[in-house]
């Protein structure tokens, strides 16, 4: 009997149960964490500007190793002839030809990246806060892992490639803005060209666009803003067509990490979010505001 008594005593020790609000706190904190809710405008206004100060930082930090950059951009070169696709010297140029045209490429390829960019997250902000942040993530983990590449292959752009005949277009018509030319050169990293970044910000906009917009002309300059942007990268002589694959990839990886998290790609969850205190999971429905 007195053993009988023991077991049960020492069972009873054994299965006592831990306070429920421990066994919920984790769950329940992560579950909120991962939950879509509405953006605070002073939060990501200091958020991005730390974020681009930061990744600025980082990529300019990159050493510039020069020989092997040129190396890389020989070889990139190279590989493209056997692909049968390394056709960047003829568009840039033709485009060259063009005065006009390029000098509008060039002020295109100085300024949009970041206009465009940033007028897309206002109106995700605006008009879509419940997937705001969803899509803000897949950006940043695009531009994050972006930095990867810069670090473990340096390189050069076609126009500082040697014996290359690319024309440097903005040193050519003497433009502004672009800070890989001129009298900026010395503030950004020359031999940080794969992948190419004007492509997977320029895609994350126009899937954006394509995905959300209610009107069908905003759907097509969705569509035709990476396509417009491929072209300008080449033309101006900054990438090779397999650095805009880069920033593809690039881009896929941050859906990735944006979709693991949420639990559902940016464009797939609610439009609006929860009210105050609502308890709401990764893509359960909420009406839009």
């Amino acid at each position: 009997m007195g053993e009988t008594t023991v077991t049960t005593l020492e069972g009873r020790e054994a299965a006592t149960p831990q306070p429920v609000a421990e066994e919920k706190a984790g769950p329940h904190l992560l579950r909120r964490m991962r939950a879509p809710r509405r953006p605070r405008l002073w939060f990501e206004i200091l958020l991005i500007a730390v974020s681009y100060w930061t990744y600025s930082l980082i990529r300019n930090a990159v050493p510039e190793q020069r020989r092997e950059a040129l190396r890389n951009a020989d070889w990139i070169w190279r590989l493209e002839h056997h692909l049968g696709i390394a056709v960047e010297e003829s568009v840039n140029h033709a485009v060259n030809s063009v005065t006009w045209l390029i000098i509008g490429m060039n002020y295109y390829y100085a300024t949009l990246h970041f206009v465009v960019t940033l007028g897309v997250l206002v109106w995700l902000y605006r008009r879509h806060p419940g997937r705001y942040a969803a899509a803000r993530l897949a950006l940043f983990a695009t531009t994050a892992v972006a930095l990867v590449g810069y670090y473990f292959l340096p390189l050069a752009p076609p126009r500082l490639m040697t014996g290359g005949s690319f024309v440097d277009t903005v040193m050519v018509h003497q433009t502004w803005g672009s800070m890989a030319s001129g009298d900026l050169k010395d503030m950004s990293n020359q031999y940080a060209a794969m992948p190419s970044m004007h492509i997977g910000w320029s895609l994350w906009c126009g899937l954006t666009i394509f995905a959300l917009a209610s009107v069908p002309w905003a759907r097509l300059l969705g569509l035709l803003y990476p396509a417009a942007t491929l072209l300008v990268i080449v033309a101006t002589a900054n990438h090779f067509w397999l650095d805009a694959v880069g920033g593809m990839l690039c881009l896929a990886f941050g859906f990735l990490v944006a979709r693991l998290w949420y639990g559902a790609l940016p464009y797939a969850l609610p439009q609006g979010v929860p009210g105050p205190g609502a308890d709401t999971a990764p893509g359960r429905e909420a009406h839009a505001p």
